[in-house]
């Protein structure tokens, strides 16, 4: 059961953060975030984040 905790909450962040960037460049209407530079900016910094426990969750459950 080693990463899955991880691996989840990297899927999450992902997901989150493309969420908030689409949002923020404009592409998704009808919400505060619409057209909002700062979560452009945030969402792709969420995503990095995520792609980095992504990988931390992968390699402890390679570890024995």
């Amino acid at each position: 059961m080693r990463g899955w905790l991880t691996l989840t909450l990297g899927l999450l962040a992902v997901v989150v953060g493309a969420v908030w960037t689409v949002q923020g460049l404009g592409y998704v209407d009808g919400s505060l975030m619409s057209d909002e530079r700062l979560w452009a900016v945030v969402g792709p910094l969420l995503v990095l984040g995520g792609l980095a426990l992504l990988w931390r969750g992968l390699r402890a459950r390679r570890l024995p």
